[in-house]
């Protein structure tokens, strides 16, 4: 870190989102230099790009689109990472190349290959490069699709969320190679991902803590729709609280078993609600929470019945004796991802 120091990779003008307690802030170098280099140092995510490019950053508002990673969520993956020496990395989106930087110093430039979809991003990162003194190889395009020209790799370091693993990412690391990535599902929270390659085309591996990235640009959800549409009416007495808040590792089980599922607590009518919605676009379904109540109004309405999908999947995962997230795991490959349950034969 001393060799890549991170104020190099902090634009003039952005918004500082703390890590934890704290509200959100402009920075910007010219009015408060002061503020701006405590930013630049502080445990903080730094948004730096918004709505790919077309919004100001440092307003915060609009979709954040790219950013400058906190310190802590930086070294933490690079730690799981673990490159040795003569390691060649791919990373999959440079954003501002300040982690490009922390490899290249580890590694030296010439074992790192870094690839940016967006051209104006990649601009700045090679700048910012530049300026540090260091030169990866970087590329402009689809990180989706990695860098076949550069292949082999023994690691693959990847700084967006990703819900499915690219086949390309697997077939580009050799054997006994690592792809680091932050698993992001369409349920619940996202976490880091570690997966060793194997030498018939598959990833194995398990989860190490909580993660929460911008998502690959291919990979970005769909959205709700329409939050509050009529549809069949019932009762359960599951609260869905208890799903969604209460159950450290039912959300890797229900993304697990419902991986085509997205949910996530809403607003509707004024009342807070888990809302769901099939990745199809053609069911979906409400919750509402009630405080100190018997049981608990459900909207649902399309082909399937989410929450009973959802409500089903959870009560699986209270029988397998509700399990952590460290007990879980994913395996990629030709026959396309799933979640295991203590051993990669036992995909659920």
């Amino acid at each position: 870190m001393h060799a890549a120091p991170r104020h190099l990779f902090v634009p003039d003008r952005a918004w500082c989102t703390p890590d934890g307690a704290g509200a959100p802030f402009t920075i910007d170098r010219a009015a408060d230099p002061e503020r701006w280099r405590e930013a630049a140092y502080a445990d903080a995510a730094i948004v730096t790009q918004v709505d790919d490019g077309a919004g100001d950053p440092a307003s915060g508002e609009g979709m954040r689109t790219s950013s400058l990673s906190a310190p802590g969520a930086v070294m933490s993956f690079l730690e799981l990472l673990a490159p040795r020496d003569h390691d060649r990395v791919l990373e999959i989106g440079t954003g501002t190349g300040w982690t490009a930087a922390l490899l290249s110093s580890r590694l030296g430039a010439r074992r790192v290959t870094s690839v940016e979809v967006d051209g104006r991003v990649a601009e700045r990162a090679a700048a910012n490069l530049r300026e540090a003194g260091f030169a990866p190889d970087l590329v402009v395009g689809d990180g989706e699709e990695g860098v076949p020209a550069r292949a082999p790799f023994d690691r693959v370091h990847v700084t967006c969320g990703v819900t499915v693993l690219p086949p390309s990412w697997i077939e580009q690391t050799r054997p006994g190679g690592v792809v680091l990535f932050p698993w992001m599902p369409s349920f619940g929270d996202g976490h880091k991902a570690r997966l060793t390659v194997t030498g018939d085309g598959r990833a194995i591996g398990r989860f190490h803590g909580s993660a929460d990235y911008m998502m690959l640009r291919s990979q970005r959800s769909p959205g709700f729709g329409d939050l509050d549409r009529d549809g069949d009416e019932t009762r359960t007495r599951l609260d869905p609280r208890t799903v969604t808040g209460d159950s450290y590792g039912a959300d890797v089980a229900i993304a697990g078993m419902l991986p085509d599922v997205l949910g996530a607590e809403r607003i509707v009518r004024g009342r807070p609600v888990l809302v769901l919605v099939d990745e199809a676009g053609t069911s979906w379904a409400r919750c509402s929470y009630r405080a100190g109540a018997d049981d608990f109004p459900v909207v649902q309405g399309g082909e399937r019945r989410l929450w009973d999908e959802v409500e089903a999947a959870y009560l699986r995962w209270v029988e397998w004796g509700s399990p952590g997230r460290d007990r879980f795991g994913l395996v990629a490959g030709p026959e396309g991802q799933r979640v295991w349950l203590d051993r990669p034969s036992d995909v659920i």
